[in-house]
């Protein structure tokens, strides 16, 4: 009975060592539409109630502009996906050119159009510039997903809009 208990521990946790490893080294592709983290048990915030803020420098861009854009934390967190989206039709629009160590490019829709971490460390404050398209497409917003550990997340945390 005692061998039979610790063998269900042994692959209880061996399950979730695997599992909570996938996600370790970045968003999966089946995040690209929803932005929702893909984790079992995994307790959606309300994404109003965040210590998180995404900041631009600039409020209005033209086509083919690089704008900063600055993620904010007054506590650590371990993943992220980040993507500009148009305000008209919430479509995934641009590319990332700059992005800090412990993320790498994801290609959602096209390449390098959204950025996700690279690894576990914990993260608190991280810059990136964001490549406007060269045709012009209106209005757009930085989306952030967060997540702060294995069960607890944020999706889709809004900056304030930046005209075209």
């Amino acid at each position: 009975k005692v061998q039979a208990v610790i063998i269900g521990w042994a692959c209880m946790l061996l399950c979730l060592v695997s599992y909570t490893a996938a996600f370790s080294h970045g968003a999966s592709l089946s995040a690209c539409a929803d932005m929702t983290p893909k984790h079992i048990r995994a307790q959606l915030q309300n994404p109003w109630n965040n210590y998180i803020t995404i900041h631009t420098n600039m409020s209005s861009y033209f086509p083919g502009d690089k704008v900063p854009v600055t993620v904010r934390s007054t506590r650590d967190f371990m993943g992220f996906l980040l993507q500009a989206r148009r305000v008209s039709n919430d479509q995934v629009a641009g590319t990332f050119v700059f992005i800090p160590l412990g993320s790498k490019l994801l290609t959602c829709f096209e390449d390098g159009d959204t950025v996700t971490h690279s690894d576990k460390s914990l993260k608190r404050n991280l810059s990136f510039v964001w490549k406007a398209p060269a045709q012009p497409i209106g209005d757009i917003k930085f989306f952030l997903s967060v997540v702060q550990s294995y069960f607890v997340y944020w999706v889709r945390i809004e900056s304030a809009i930046v005209s075209q």
